[in-house]
């Protein structure tokens, strides 16, 4: 899988990998060159007292460190480069397929995984690929040369090598191995730590209101109890790695030079053979080091790449058409026939044969009882979810063929949670229109009912809006949304129970500016209080998922039953004959 990511991101970088492989080879080649130019120092400037070949040799060996010292800089730098590129590249990727994904994608993650995947899992791939190319690269090739070195210098003490290399082999695969199944579980206790701080900091005024401050305590201790419990079994197995490949390193050294005494006073070698056989040995004990410090973070590193290969393979349910149609009439007109919308793994529906026609200059409301599929409704016209059976039409084309700028360019939406992003007023209205003047904000703030408390306001269009809208109120954030909709001037509105921050007064004036502003749009609303819809020129009754009545206000208190319960509960008899 970790190759796959990289191999789908790291196209553009293989020019500079393969430079970074170059350098890496140069720097282990004049490693590799260091302890035989040693070795001739010893055992013929120093045994012969020859000063000149000690000078010219020295001065070999100056020259090859600085060209290993030379290497490894630039590999280091170009690795960086690469590493830290390609993490840039996997980040927008996974940004660009969230952003096209539906609520339903969304919900399936769920958004504190898709924040580890952007940012902690997108990390440990980039760190383990700057391992790769600052360390890795030329472990391979100074481990093998350094092995064919040191049997060139004595074949004697050849035993020595296989031995150590073998344990070091054996306890290294050993760590990694009940390490792999630790870091995909600490990969998912950082989503569900994630997942809990999210929930209480969203809900703190809720937790507050029902004292529940020492569940939520619980809740977070147990999840950060299992992230620090895994984070001490994963770190108790790299510190053992440490002592385990010294106490290996140490053997063999005192191996080398124990048996290697031997063999120089029985004249079979030199010292100076000896002290070039350790640094090669040391040099490969080394890169089996490096090697199995890559080892150990490839499992964390490949269980990363599973999780975001999994996120950028699962397609949206939303999916662009292959030929979009890229124009269409300025009419907003739009028809849903025999729509069904079913969630998946639902045992039914939650919407069946829903037929709607919304036409320029009039206003559709739906009402109906919590979970009759009002909200499912609304995100349907946006294609915030794709219909699972029937169509909706917009001038007469399927939106499933229409291409989807050009769909929400013609389709302003408030939400039922409205949200304004951390910035001023103003950047949150120029979300509707970017090139919205002063003047125009303003019209589309009196309209929405949101001046004079913006005017009142430190900094008035510029005052600041915290993430989320926190530091304004619900009204006011409902206010501000709709503002950024009229700004939009879009042939079709959807207002998902838009008002229902409001009072009833506020609520009145709104609808009546809003009717001047919208006279030529289609309007869609979504609504609790039959007061907000009684004027609409069609209502909507839903029920468990169909519609159960249709017509106006007064039609309906005479044929619905179900509007009549509702308009019962909510108003008087004398109110809502009125």
């Amino acid at each position: 899988m970790l190759r796959r990511l990289i191999g789908r991101f790291g196209g553009q970088y293989r020019g500079q990998f393969a430079l970074v492989v170059l350098l890496q080879a140069v720097a282990s080649v004049a490693s590799l060159m260091l302890p035989n130019l040693n070795a001739r120092i010893i055992d013929t400037g120093v045994a012969n007292g020859d000063t000149t070949y000690i000078w010219h040799a020295g001065a070999r060996m100056l020259a090859v460190g600085g060209t290993q010292a030379v290497a490894q800089c630039l590999a280091a730098v170009f690795g960086a480069r690469l590493a830290m590129g390609i993490g840039r590249d996997i980040r927008a990727g996974l940004f660009d397929t969230v952003l096209n994904y539906s609520s339903q994608e969304v919900n399936h993650f769920g958004a504190p995984s898709l924040i580890t995947r952007t940012t902690n899992d997108v990390q440990q791939v980039q760190q383990f690929l700057l391992m790769t190319c600052i360390m890795i690269l030329g472990a391979p090739i100074t481990m093998i040369g350094a092995i064919v070195m040191a049997l060139r210098e004595d074949m004697g003490l050849s035993w020595i090598v296989a031995v150590a290399v073998l344990v070091m082999v054996v306890v290294v695969g050993i760590i990694v191995s009940r390490m792999t199944p630790a870091f995909k579980r600490n990969q998912e206790s950082i989503d569900r730590i994630n997942q809990v701080v999210r929930e209480q900091l969203s809900g703190i005024r809720v937790i507050r209101a029902f004292v529940r401050e020492h569940r939520e305590r619980k809740r977070f201790d147990v999840a950060n109890q299992s992230l620090m419990l895994l984070g001490f079994r994963i770190g108790t197995f790299f510190s053992l790695l440490a002592p385990m490949v010294m106490m290996i390193m140490n053997a063999s050294t005192v191996a080398v030079w124990w048996f290697g005494a031997l063999r120089v006073d029985s004249g079979d070698m030199q010292v100076g053979q000896i002290t070039a056989f350790m640094t090669y040995m040391i040099q490969m004990l080394l890169s089996v080091m490096m090697a199995a410090m890559m080892m150990i973070q490839l499992p964390r590193a490949q269980v990363c790449a599973g999780r975001i290969m999994e996120v950028l393979r699962t397609p949206s349910t939303v999916t662009p058409a292959a030929k979009p149609v890229r124009e269409l009439p300025m009419t907003g007109a739009m028809d849903l026939t025999n729509v069904e919308f079913s969630y998946p793994g639902a045992e039914a529906p939650v919407l069946h044969d829903i037929n709607i026609s919304l036409r320029p200059g009039t206003t559709t409301a739906v009402i109906g009882s919590t979970g009759s599929g009002k909200t499912t409704l609304a995100n349907l016209v946006p294609r915030l979810y794709d219909v699972t059976g029937g169509s909706i039409k917009l001038d007469g084309v399927d939106l499933r063929k229409i291409d989807m700028d050009l769909m929400w360019s013609r389709i302003g939406l408030v939400p039922q949670k409205p949200y304004l992003f951390s910035g001023t007023i103003a950047s949150n209205l120029r979300y509707g229109n970017p090139e919205a003047t002063e003047d125009e904000m303003w019209a589309a703030l009196r309209t929405a009912q949101a001046a004079d408390f913006v005017e009142q306001m430190d900094g008035r269009l510029d005052a600041p809006i915290a993430q989320g809208g926190t530091n304004v109120s619900g009204g006011q954030r409902q206010r501000l949304s709709i503002a950024r909709a009229l700004i939009k001037k879009p042939e079709i509105y959807v207002f998902d129970d838009a008002f229902s921050a409001l009072d009833v007064a506020t609520d009145a004036r709104l609808r009546a500016a809003l009717a001047a502003e919208t006279q030529d749009a289609a309007v869609l609303i979504v609504a609790q209080r039959v007061s907000t819809i009684r004027d609409a020129d069609q209502i909507i009754v839903l029920d468990s998922g169909h519609v159960v009545g249709r017509g106006t206000h007064a039609e309906l208190l005479d044929s619905c039953s179900t509007y009549q319960e509702i308009v019962s509960s909510q108003m008087s008899s004398q109110e809502a004959a009125a």
